[in-house]
């Protein structure tokens, strides 16, 4: 799992003056809003006894702990402890990381890391979330399973026809055309034209009457480190879905998704945008969380690749770039059938660009973890004959 990156965690609807909990990379957060509207995250982690502040309440733009009281301002900085008579300073060590936190495309998004705002990543431009032509309905859905796992599968379109056969996936034609894709130092997309399925339900009283169906054109496409967009350009309309692919934990990932469409915007349609959407997810489930390793290998030649797999492959080249970069949170401190006896953060801005606040920090950092073994940027062709062009592997 990967620090200094801008990860999505919720949706902007839903964080309000009353702590929320959130789980990322492993690490508890709580996000509010201050009085004005003021977005802030802190470490769920009241430095006192270790409370969850997210329990507590937001009074006068703090973070109050429910266990003693304490209270937080957006900064992390401890302002008041009620057990202390006027006048006792408060502890320097008294104090949370705070991470820098957007408001954008209908998410809440934080950057997880300590970079300075110049070196970090962008947060992703999610065009159609400011479109005002498409009307956007949102949803949920827990895998059992690794976030990259599921971001490689959302961006695969040699799948469809054997997994989404009943849906939109075409078995009898699952011949991929040759793949152009453009690829930005931390984002991939193609667009690519498949060959649909007969249609079912309320879809075939929409659709061409045609026996012959025209190509359906598609878009895929990721933002590093776990955001997928996918898109379809219906007879009737275009389909957009962008999801975030949150890191609970190695194996633990909740997609938060927009679904947005440009047609049939009236309410009653959200329903069935919502279904259509969580059953693409269950026929995908079934086969992501039988994969083995359940984790994506570091090297490129740990599995087969073929032209088809570019959008994997460009989303390993940029993953490898992460990691030399150091960007790498070392899991093995993450408790796996029960508790830890020190809690640990990912480090925030706060403790490189405030030189002062060097020592002023009790939850130790989370180390990061040193990767051996082959090289994962390797461009070694595939094997089976087919060779990748420079576009694709460089």
């Amino acid at each position: 799992m990967l620090k200094n990156f801008w990860y999505a965690v919720e949706f902007a609807k839903d964080v309000t003056s009353t702590p929320r909990k959130v789980t990322c990379l492993g690490q508890d957060l709580v996000l509010y809003r201050t009085e004005d509207g003021t977005l802030a995250c802190l470490s769920d982690l009241c430095v006192h006894r270790g409370a969850a502040l997210s329990g507590g309440e937001v009074k006068n733009g703090c973070v109050v702990c429910p266990y003693h009281g304490w209270e937080y301002s957006t900064d992390g900085a401890c302002v008041k402890i009620p057990a202390n008579h006027d006048g006792v300073p408060i502890p320097k060590k008294a104090r949370v990381d705070s991470y820098p936190v957007e408001e954008r495309h209908g998410f809440v998004w934080v950057f997880l890391g300590d970079l300075p705002e110049a070196e970090r990543v962008p947060i992703p431009y999610l065009e159609y979330m400011e479109n005002p032509d498409f009307r956007p309905v949102y949803g949920e859905y827990l895998w059992h399973a690794n976030y990259e796992r599921i971001l490689e599968n959302g961006c695969d379109v040699s799948h469809p026809p054997f997994v989404h056969s009943g849906s939109f996936g075409n078995p009898d034609k699952p011949e991929v055309p040759e793949l152009h894709i453009e690829e930005q130092e931390w984002s991939a997309h193609v667009e690519v034209e498949l060959e649909p399925p007969s249609p079912k339900g309320i879809w075939s009283m929409l659709s061409s009457r045609k026996k012959e169906r025209p190509k359906v054109r598609t878009e895929s496409g990721f933002w590093m480190p776990n955001v997928i967009k996918l898109g379809v350009n219906l007879p009737f309309g275009k389909l957009v879905i962008y999801d975030t692919n949150i890191p609970i934990d190695e194996t633990t990932t909740l997609v938060k998704f927009i679904v947005l469409r440009n047609f049939f915007k009236s309410p009653a349609f959200d329903k069935n945008t919502r279904d259509r959407t969580l059953k693409i997810f269950r026929e995908d489930d079934h086969i992501v969380e039988s994969m083995r390793p359940e984790l994506l290998p570091y090297d490129l030649p740990s599995e087969l690749h073929v032209k088809s797999d570019g959008m994997a492959l460009a989303y390993r080249r940029m993953r490898a770039r992460a990691l030399t970069n150091g960007w790498a949170i070392d899991t093995h401190n993450f408790p796996i059938n029960g508790p830890k006896r020190q809690a640990t953060v990912i480090p925030s801005p706060a403790r490189r660009e405030v030189p002062e606040l060097a020592n002023a920090w009790v939850m130790k950092e989370i180390g990061v973890q040193i990767l051996g073994g082959r090289n994962a940027e390797s461009t070694d062709p595939p094997e089976g004959g087919t060779t990748l062009d420079s576009a694709e592997m460089n």
